[in-house]
Parts: structure tokens; sequence; C-alpha cells
């Protein structure tokens, strides 16, 4: 790849669908900040759907030390939740760690607990191409908010938090975890997500995916030996058209010759994926919608949206009128500008920090 593909997919390296393993992150300089990992292993977890594991792996990551009040619960927490076909270490690097976790910056890991973990179907957590394949539990994003909970109590010993924090998926993840736990924590910052169901383009793209992946002979039901190459070249594309930044990609690729070239790079990122496991997580938001029980909410959040966001289009006013519901709460749309980067803006700390800071302030004890 050349200096100037590396330098796109540099800047598109969090866009695709709330960090997909595309491309772009492949291209991205190494996490530099270390942290601690480990796994938690919870027993006989329940699915929605009925389904059961003897054994579910949740793997995480952990920067900081816990800190305890005087009756013995956790006071410097912060949970981080990435987007779909991305995992905890996303969060590593500088473009977001860089601006956040460094000393004497907002979440310095020297003062709060900062918890990164894989969701279900995920980075190192359990997943359908570590065997199971197709036969692997259909899990939704209440199944992973409900792991993550059993994470931080009983394999964390974390019964309360300072802050969650959550992009694309997570974003979405952090209104389920607001409504159904809604005393946990002490603030939500979701980013990049709508607390409604998944409908009109925003799921005809993502069915076009999985209906790729289905019907693509290869596939096998899920028992293929080899990957489905077509169907993920598909779904790579569908990746990179949802992830976009119009403006940023208009200037960066002004000519015919140049996207033509971003787009035969971007034909070799499919390489990477697994059939099973992407059609797994994006499956997973098929019955996502917070949007009955907003009112549930309670806490202090700073909801933050990009303009130029394919996945969550400002046009539909969907945000404007479903922010007034949340008794706490903060809805900022970014402007488009040389400084987002469409759905990727999530993980752009630098974007979007001053409104963490006012989150912090808001809802300290």
């Amino acid at each position: 790849m050349n200096s100037f593909a590396r330098g796109l997919a540099q800047g598109l390296a969090t866009i695709c669908l709330g960090l997909f393993v595309a491309t772009a992150l492949r291209a991205q300089e190494p996490a530099k900040y270390a942290a601690t990992e480990g796994d938690y292993i919870a027993h006989d977890f329940k699915f929605k759907s009925g389904e059961q594991l003897a054994e579910l792996r949740l793997h995480y990551r952990t920067l900081g030390k816990l800190t305890r009040d005087a009756q013995g619960q956790a006071t410097n927490a912060v949970l981080i939740l990435h987007g779909t076909g991305g995992s905890g270490g996303s969060f590593l690097r500088s473009e977001f760690a860089g601006e956040l976790f460094g000393p004497g910056q907002l979440l310095d890991s020297n003062r709060y607990f900062i918890i990164l973990p894989d969701g279900i179907g995920h980075g190192k957590s359990s997943k359908p191409s570590d065997g199971m394949h197709a036969k692997f539990p259909s899990y939704d994003y209440d199944d992973m908010v409900a792991a993550q909970r059993l994470l931080l109590t009983e394999g964390l010993g974390v019964q309360h938090l300072r802050l969650i924090m959550g992009t694309s998926m997570g974003c979405m993840q952090s209104f389920v975890w607001g409504e159904t736990y809604s005393d946990f924590a002490d603030a939500l910052m979701p980013l990049a997500c709508l607390p409604v169901q998944i409908a009109g383009r925003n799921r005809v793209w993502r069915k076009m995916l999985m209906d790729a992946i289905r019907e693509d002979p290869a596939w096998n039901g899920g028992d293929y030996t080899d990957e489905p190459k077509e169907a993920l070249q598909t779904a790579e594309d569908l990746l990179v058209i949802a992830g976009s930044a119009p403006l940023f990609m208009q200037k960066r690729l002004s000519t015919r010759d140049e996207a033509d070239k971003y787009a035969q790079n971007m034909e070799k990122s499919a390489a990477t994926l697994d059939a099973n496991d992407l059609l797994y997580q994006v499956n997973a938001s098929r019955n996502y919608d917070p949007s009955p029980q907003l009112e549930k909410i309670t806490v202090p959040v700073m909801w933050i949206n990009s303009a130029d966001d394919f996945i969550n289009p400002p046009e539909l006013g969907i945000a404007e009128k479903e922010s007034p519901r949340l008794k706490n709460g903060t809805f900022i749309l970014l402007p488009i500008s040389d400084q987002t980067r469409g759905h990727g803006t999530h993980t752009l700390a630098a974007v979007w920090k001053a409104y963490l800071q006012q989150l912090l302030e808001k809802s300290k004890h």
C-alpha cells in the first residue's frame, strides 16, 4: 500500500461500522497504551433466545487501578464499549487513548480504572469461529449487555460505574445499559447512534450484507471450509460505503484514478473477515429498540452524533425528537468539517472531548 493509501486508511481507521476490522484498522499504527488483559468465564450463560452456553468467555482489557469508598463501592470505574466488528483493543490507539488516557487528561488512567471488554462474538471473547460456527447461540444486544454486567460484577467486583461510554454498537448498548440497569452508572456518553429500532436505509444495507453471506453457496449453512469470498467482498463494499465520510473522501480521493486505486485496495480487506462472525455481529442489532423506555434513563447523558454519518443521518430528525425524553440528556450534532470522519468520528476524541469534560463535571458527586 502506497503512502497515500496508508494515509487515507488511517483517516478511515475507525469508520466502517464502529471499527470493523477492515483495511483501515490494519493499516493504522499499533496501539501505544499497554493494558492488562484477562478472561472471565460465565458458566451456563442463558441467552434471550433460550439457548445456553456451558462456558461463555468474556475477554477484557483494563488500565489503571480500581478504587473503592468506605462502603467498598467502586468509585472510579469507566466502561467503554466498542462498535460492531471491533474489540476493546481498538480504544488503545492514539486518536482515542492518546487524547483521553494520558497524565492529566480527562480519563487519566492514573485516576480511573478503565475497562475495555470484547463483546460476545467479538475479539477474543466467545464467537462462532471458535468452532461452533452457525450453531453458536444467536446473541443480541441485550445478551451482550447482560454479559458485560456479569464481567463487571462477578469478574471484576465492580458494582458501580463512574461512566459508560460507547461507540456505534457500543453507543446503542449504552442506551440499553441506561434503561436496564438505570442506577449502575453515574453518566452515559453514547457516540454515533440513534435510540430507535434499526429501520429504513440502515436496516436495508445490513440485510443486504447478511443476505449476501447466507445466499453464497460457499457459506454452506455456516459449515464452510473456505470462506465465502464473494459474499465477504460484497460485505466489505457495503461496510466501506456505510462508514464513508463524504467531505474527507472527496478531498483525499479528488480524481477518478485515486478513487479507483482506493477501491482496489479495499478488495484485499475481505480476506481477513470470518463470514459467520460477521453475520452474527450484524444480526445482533435485529431487535434493538430502546425508544419505548427512554424515560427510564435519568442519569446525565451526553449523546453525540456527526452530521456526515451515513448510518445515522441527521436529516431524519430522530435525535431531535427523542432527546427531550432524556431527563438529564444533552444531544450534540457535530457539524461536518475537515476534522469529522463520518460515522468514525466517534473514535476521534479530539473532536468531542470537550463535551466529555462537561459530562464529567455535571455528573460528579
